[in-house]
């Protein structure tokens, strides 16, 4: 399966979230919101673990991704395929969420830099090297 690269850099089809959902592990769903209550210092509930990845169609989302993700609003508003499409990569909401995740930041950046070479060299978002 190709990945699935959400707006900010995760891969989807990695996420224990997202393969929770696919085998609809209950046990599994129960894990991960203990562990994410403890973590984040909100109240998440095997039901707040269901996600069909950013881009799912009828919203069905982590409540990680409900409750506290700032970039996929941001993106979607932007109308970009992820943030190293946007031409204010990598902003603050970014930086704050890849303190917490820096291997979104790696995929992120290895998006640009392929598109810089690949796909439109021109483009204003992909002048600055990554």
């Amino acid at each position: 399966m190709d990945r699935i690269i959400a707006y900010c850099g995760l891969v989807c089809n990695k996420c224990p979230v997202f393969i929770a959902t696919r085998k609809n592990d209950e046990a599994g769903k129960r894990k991960i919101a203990e562990a994410w209550s403890g973590q984040f210092g909100l109240e998440f509930k095997s039901k707040d673990i269901n996600c069909d990845g950013c881009f799912s169609p009828d919203d069905r989302l982590s409540g990680f991704c409900l409750k506290i993700c700032e970039v996929r609003p941001c993106a979607r508003a932007k109308n970009v395929k992820n943030c190293a499409y946007c031409d204010q990569y990598a902003c603050e909401k970014l930086e704050t969420f890849f303190a917490r995740a820096p291997e979104a930041k790696k995929t992120l950046d290895e998006i640009r830099w392929r598109a810089r070479w690949d796909l439109n060299p021109g483009s204003p978002a992909f002048r600055a090297k990554p």
